[in-house]
């Protein structure tokens, strides 16, 4: 899901990167372009497991990595330039409460909410309109990552963090829309989902295969732990309109 608590101008190129860290826990890259005309904070419910603590999600610094979606990109030559990549073999793979954690992430301050009840304990900048989770109840046990923004940016490196994930779930890609307050059954899409699946996930319809392992296109050891070198990696497109849910995989 991609929401802002504040309107936004325009919402382009969201890109996605999601992989088991493993069997309990799941990484996710988040970048996308915007504009807007104050500072505001995007939020990212996440499916994490009831009662989960405050610092159970990890937030990860990729801004020494800001290609790091750009570099994706690349293991997925144009059908016509395939012949000269050849394939490498590998796997695929009641008193007040007290305000939240806030951390410095890169470009980015982030907090992690526990549940919907936590979000009084933020800046009331970056909460989401009253009203918003009564018309989204199938949000009601997740968590929230927040990442706050400033108005005077246009696009921002990758946002990524770990977090723990319900047993034996699919892998998870937040693509609900939350861009003026409201919730609406269809959206306008603009995304690129990337993912490594392992042996537990089956190969999805629509999606594309890297010719290569991944570390034969990413700076793996600038991705903080996000990239299997010796796996392949996945792209699904979406751009359009398309029903306003979440992916899953």
């Amino acid at each position: 899901m991609c929401c802002f608590s504040r309107p936004v101008e325009s919402v382009s190129s969201t890109r996605i990167f999601a992989r088991d860290e493993n069997p309990t826990h799941q990484f996710l890259a988040y970048s996308m372009s915007y504009r807007a005309a104050e500072d505001l904070a995007m939020v990212l419910p996440i499916p994490v497991p009831p009662g989960s603590r405050e610092d159970a999600v990890r937030f990860i610094d990729l801004h020494a990595y800001a290609d790091f979606f750009s570099d994706l990109h690349s293991g997925f030559p144009e059908p016509d330039t395939l012949a000269n990549h050849p394939r490498s073999r590998g796997p695929i793979a009641a008193a007040a409460p007290a305000p939240l954690k806030v951390e410095r992430v890169g470009s980015f301050e982030a907090s992690f909410v526990p549940q919907i009840a936590d979000f009084g304990r933020l800046d009331a900048r970056f909460q989401l309109p009253k009203g918003v989770w009564d018309k989204l109840p199938a949000y009601a046990r997740y968590g929230f990552a927040v990442f706050k923004l400033r108005k005077d940016a246009t696009g921002v490196h990758p946002m990524a963090f770990s977090f723990p994930k319900p047993a034996g779930s699919k892998l998870f890609f937040p693509t609900v829309h939350i861009h003026d307050g409201s919730v609406h059954d269809s959206a306008h899409f603009d995304h690129d989902l990337y993912c490594q699946v392992g042996a537990q996930h089956h190969r999805a319809a629509g999606w594309r295969e890297s010719p290569q392992n991944a570390g034969a296109f990413m700076q793996v050891s600038s991705s903080r732990g996000l990239i299997d070198a010796h796996a392949h990696c996945y792209l699904k497109r979406m751009v359009g309109t398309f029903k306003n849910q979440d992916t899953w995989v």
